[in-house]
């Protein structure tokens, strides 16, 4: 039954680009799917068992979006950077403690879900993507956002449910980013940046769940510029 839902699923993506192999128990990616290499243009990996993605990955050159959510990955292939044309990477619920520096290359980037995995460092690799739009890294463990924050092109970030206790005042430069979530950090009253509030392009924040009273945040000078949730 599950060898013949994968051919079928195998022969659809020669045909149309798109291959659905989601919750099919796999422990591994499918050789024939590389019959597919020259149209693939979505590849939904997501609910298998697959523990490692191979160097190969990075033929599908044409591929636009990549869910491999729900499995128990923990590295990628250096190969990810040649999908130059991917723009949706969803990699939430895996064993990722680190990003590989080729994500760099992924210039065609608007959505990244790295939520619900091990990561304990910013993944600084992901600034600088002009297209990036939503970043998603709640539900990890990492403990600052540092210098270099600055260049992150997206208008959404998630860092809810993290251990963050140092925010970086240079996140109040980023060009773009309109909704900023810390939900639930280490974050004290005296480290969060008054830049955020006063001088950054934020309009939604969200900070329920640190180490202070809300009730302290609001006297912020600023604090009336941005929504809350």
């Amino acid at each position: 039954m599950g060898n013949s839902a994968v051919k079928h699923h195998l022969e659809t993506a020669e045909r149309t680009g798109v291959c659905q192999l989601a919750k099919l128990g796999l422990d591994e990616v499918p050789h024939a799917l590389y019959r597919s290499v020259g149209n693939l243009r979505t590849l939904d990996l997501s609910g298998n068992k697959i523990s490692s993605l191979p160097a190969n990955l990075g033929n599908f050159i044409q591929l636009k979006s990549l869910n491999v959510s729900c499995n128990r990955i923990a590295s990628l292939p250096e190969t990810i950077g040649k999908l130059k044309k991917l723009e949706n990477l969803t990699l939430s619920h895996n064993y990722l403690s680190t990003v590989v520096p080729t994500v760099c290359k992924l210039t065609a980037l608007k959505s990244v879900s790295i939520a619900f995995n091990k990561l304990n460092r910013f993944p600084l690799e992901l600034c600088g993507l002009k297209c990036l739009d939503v970043l998603e890294l709640q539900s990890n463990s990492i403990l600052t956002v540092p210098d270099g924050v600055e260049n992150l092109q997206c208008i959404e970030l998630n860092l809810n449910q993290n251990q963050i206790s140092f925010l970086s005042e240079r996140i109040a430069r980023c060009p773009r980013l309109k909704v900023l979530r810390l939900e639930e950090n280490c974050l004290q009253l005296t480290s969060f940046p008054a830049a955020v509030l006063g001088d950054s392009q934020v309009s939604l924040l969200a900070l329920e769940g640190n180490l202070f009273e809300m009730k302290k945040f609001q006297e912020l000078g600023g604090y009336d510029k941005v929504s809350r949730e």
